[in-house]
């Protein structure tokens, strides 16, 4: 298992395995003459990336691919003989990226790392690992991959709708598919989701590709390998105490659709209404789903159905209910401000063939153009890996190997980084564009230092640290008036920080359009004009947009 920053436990970029039944099995065949197996002890770049030594190397790998019929597996931290050295971390994360460059000199990649401890009971910090290398190379630069972000009150069916659309399985009546989602103890114990979770199925020549069991990072893995079109879900939080959490999700996110859920038996609440707000701030195109539709009477059904419709027409949104009008009319006219209602079951899977015509023919929305830039949102440490950042590419692309800056740090500044490795739920890949839901191995920089709302950018940027700017908001609900010194927090990007307000136009009420100056109380970010952002405090809430860099 790896360790989590905050003392929980992770299984990402690398599986560090509890039994070394696997690995004993394969030191024990040892290397053979016409084997797929390969021993090092370690790889260093000076030795084996220098002429003659690197393209001795890159045959042999080569070789130990074709002999294993397209896949070989390195011991690294293995002598020759067999025998167990490990390596010091730094050492063993070199050695990984000196084989993935061999392996793109063949035209292959890594497609699984899984470390051990050398010695379990001293303790000493030296891992020893297998490595799975896979002939043909990895990009999925191509794929459509289709984010989407739910919504909705607690217990009105978000996780177990996912749950049952990446599996498509039925759920038992009980909230069994929601176990996909959840993967804090207190939340499977209590059965409330109190974090971002993410899932995601696809699509391959029109066919649903579903995951067995989406626990398991193998099968997410193909899903990303295997499929054409690829639909990840981000699944928010629907209890008020995590409303931050889910104003994360929707706005930190680069999402391109978002789907409310609304229970039958419970119908519309104010945690929808205030959902659908923020959904609507973000200008995200809305689907609702209308869950539980097994436990409730056809005409209970029909009653809330014509709730949601006056919600969406409140917010400006034309309902399209898909029990009168068929997916095409809705995939082409969504983006015309039509919200289609879909009525779902998870228990009997009534609706879910409309919601995967929707995601199967829903286009990518337009992304920005321009360089590199990745907005980070979570950040592990990785045992054999190092620093891993999590988030949404905005715009550009990134290939492993690149020369990157992160920042900026509290003092405005950026440091050079590297992206070793770069995956998509769980499967490794050679690059990434604008769209894409992507983890980054980077290197040289201090895990502790690296912050949510930093972002990562091409080495020649000239990137920027910002602490006042000027923006257009609008004042969504407030109990008085906004004056100077008013202190909300804003969520922009994946920022989340407390700023103070200095309005151009004094006293600003609930409705009230207008300018005003922000500034981070703390910390310096990378904005730009033009970017929308939220900002709360308690029950106030406002939408802006940045109109003015001023520091």
């Amino acid at each position: 298992m790896v360790r989590f920053l905050d003392n929980e436990y992770i299984d990402i970029y690398t599986n560090m395995n509890s039994s070394r039944t696997v690995l004993e099995k394969v030191i024990n065949k040892g290397e053979e003459k016409n084997g797929s197996v390969e021993f090092k002890s370690q790889l260093n770049q000076d030795i084996h990336l220098a002429d003659g030594r690197r393209e001795s190397l890159a045959a042999q790998l080569k070789y130990r691919i074709m002999s294993g019929d397209g896949e070989a597996t390195y011991v690294i931290g293995v002598s020759d003989d067999g025998d167990i050295v490990g390596l010091e971390p730094d050492k063993f994360k070199e050695s990984i990226d000196v084989l993935s460059l061999l392996a793109r000199e063949v035209d292959s990649h890594i497609d699984d790392v899984s470390t051990w401890e050398t010695d379990e009971n001293t303790g000493d910090n030296r891992i020893v690992g297998l490595v799975s290398v896979l002939n043909g190379s990895d990009s999925t630069n191509d794929t459509n991959n289709l984010i989407i972000g739910t919504a909705g009150h607690v217990d009105h069916g978000k996780s177990t709708l996912i749950g049952s659309l990446v599996t498509g399985e039925a759920d038992d009546g009980e909230g069994g598919t929601r176990a996909y989602l959840d993967v804090q103890p207190h939340e499977v114990d209590r059965g409330l989701s109190a974090d971002l979770s993410y899932a995601a199925y696809g699509f391959s020549d029109g066919e649903t590709n579903h995951m067995d069991n989406p626990n398991r990072n193998s099968d997410r893995s193909q899903i990303v390998k295997e499929s054409d079109k690829l639909i990840s879900f981000v699944d928010t939080v629907g209890h008020e105490p995590w409303l931050r959490t889910t104003i994360r999700g929707l706005v930190g996110q680069r999402l391109d659709y978002g789907l409310i859920v609304v229970a039958a038996d419970d119908g519309v609440t104010q945690t929808t209404r205030e959902h659908l707000g923020l959904l609507i701030a973000t200008d995200l195109p809305v689907i609702v789903a209308l869950t539980k539709t097994d436990m409730v009477t056809d005409e209970r059904i029909e009653e809330v159905e014509m709730s949601v419709e006056k919600l969406l027409r409140h917010v400006n949104r034309t309902p399209l209910s898909m029990e009168r009008h068929d997916v095409n009319t809705a995939v082409n006219e969504i983006e015309n401000s039509v919200a289609p209602i879909v009525r779902t079951s998870a228990v009997t899977l009534d609706g879910f063939d409309i919601l995967n015509q929707l995601f199967k023919n829903l286009p990518k929305r337009e992304q920005e153009k321009g360089d590199f830039k990745m907005y980070i949102d979570t950040i592990y440490n990785v045992s054999g890996i190092g620093p891993v950042v999590s988030g949404s590419i905005q715009s550009g692309e990134v290939e492993q190997g690149d020369e990157l800056v992160i920042g900026p740090y509290p003092d405005g500044s950026y440091k050079k980084t590297k992206a070793r490795s770069i995956e998509m739920h769980y499967h490794r890949i050679d690059k990434a564009q604008a769209g894409q839901m992507v983890s980054i191995a980077i290197r040289n920089v201090d895990l502790d230092d690296v912050k949510r709302g930093m972002v990562l950018q091409p080495n020649d940027a000239e990137p920027t640290a910002t602490k006042e700017f000027e923006a257009e908001i609008v004042v969504l609900n407030h109990p008085t008036s906004i004056t100077d010194g008013y202190e909300p927090v804003i969520h922009l990007e994946t920022i989340s920080e407390t700023a103070v307000i200095t309005p151009t136009e004094k006293n600003m009420l609930a409705g009230d359009k207008g300018r005003a100056k922000f500034k981070f109380k703390f910390n310096r970010y990378n904005i730009r004009e033009g970017q929308r952002f939220i900002f709360r405090e308690g029950s106030s809430k406002g939408v802006g947009t940045v109109k003015k860099i001023i520091d």
